[in-house]
């Protein structure tokens, strides 16, 4: 789903540039509410996750190929705009220092992977989770079915905006049903990764899993003839037991294992919108990278002929560069969410008030 400079018109790609950049402004204000001292942290970590395991890609049918887009792995993780963020951050690094995905398309890519994914899954994920009982295992069904229709979903729309701004004449309705075709199945791949991850964190450690936050029903006290919400109770484990370190640690270090061991066996062929493409010819006048000469482009790095060697130190680089880059636009997300609440803003407010 990496659409590369030339699938597109100028003035497409720079509408959906105006959407991506609106989109990622809501995220940094929405995400304020979403991340806590815990959190933050993690969701670098589940940025750079993504770009691992979008390395992985894994055979569907007929030659091709697919891969994680991870928009409804990062909204059931940290939250719908901080997930926009996650996935915005994966594909900024992927565009400019591995050449996937093209520079001028970075507003189609952001709209399709990283917006309608989040909005589309969340959305599933939500509706879901309010019918299903409430119970873990609830919430990793949620995620698997609410994966499996934002990979379709993104197809249809990539259809839509080609349909729009293509710059070639294809005939849309075999686009179409070539793209969502060949995207169903992928989706099963996305849903059974999503649904295996969630599950994971979902088992050991639920509260730091932004989907599940209201797995537990809260006590509820009739006061004045009307029921409010009791005050939470302190958990007994103790604070150091809760730290998410380890889970941060443990991610870290899978991540690596996935983008520099693991991806060196990932199917080489190519994946639903390479082989859409070039089966239709929307790809006639795919235009070269801007950052085809990238020290790492094709996720490899240059002058290292070893391939595995390549491809794997290529990946760890990836990861690293994520997780800091992921970390920093977090942190700072946070920090600005801890200063609108401080002390001191909170005084003025209630001066003013006065």
């Amino acid at each position: 789903m990496h659409v590369p400079d030339g699938f597109i018109d100028a003035p497409t790609s720079a509408v959906t540039g105006v959407v991506a950049a609106a989109a990622v402004a809501v995220s940094l204000r929405g995400a304020r509410r979403e991340l806590d001292e815990r959190t933050a942290p993690l969701a670098g970590l589940v940025a750079a996750f993504i770009f691992a395991v979008q390395m992985l890609n894994f055979p569907v049918a007929a030659g091709t190929s697919g891969h994680l887009l991870g928009g409804a792995l990062a909204a059931i993780l940290v939250g719908p705009y901080t997930g926009v963020l996650c996935v915005s951050v994966v594909l900024l690094m992927q565009g400019i220092l591995f050449a996937d995905g093209g520079l001028t398309a970075l507003g189609v890519n952001i709209t399709n992977m990283a917006i309608v994914t989040t909005v589309v899954a969340y959305a599933v994920f939500r509706g879901l989770v309010k019918v299903l009982p409430r119970s873990r295992r609830s919430v990793t069904v949620a995620s698997f079915v609410a994966a499996l229709l934002s990979v379709p979903a993104a197809a249809l729309v990539f259809t839509l905006m080609y349909a729009v701004g293509g710059t070639t004449d294809v005939s849309i309705d075999k686009v179409a049903g070539a793209m969502v075709g060949v995207h169903i199945l992928i989706g099963i791949g996305e849903a059974t990764i999503t649904a295996l991850t969630v599950g994971a964190v979902v088992a050991v450690r639920p509260d730091l899993v932004y989907g599940a936050r209201d797995l537990r029903q809260r006590l509820q006290l009739r006061v004045g003839g009307e029921l409010v919400d009791a005050p939470a109770a302190e958990p007994a484990v103790p604070v150091a037991a809760r730290s998410p370190r380890k889970v941060w640690a443990v991610g870290l270090v899978t991540s690596l294992v996935l983008a520099g061991f693991v991806s060196f066996y990932a199917s080489a062929n190519p994946d639903g919108l390479e082989k859409v493409a070039a089966d239709h010819g929307i790809d006639k006048k795919t235009e070269d990278h801007a950052a085809a000469d990238s020290p790492f482009a094709d996720y490899g790095v240059k002058d290292i002929t070893d391939a595995r060697l390549s491809g794997g130190l290529a990946g760890v680089i990836g990861v690293g560069v994520t997780v800091v880059a992921g970390s920093a636009v977090f942190w700072a997300v946070r920090r600005r969410r801890t200063d609108d609440v401080s002390p001191s803003s909170t005084s003025n407010t209630a001066g003013s008030s006065a």
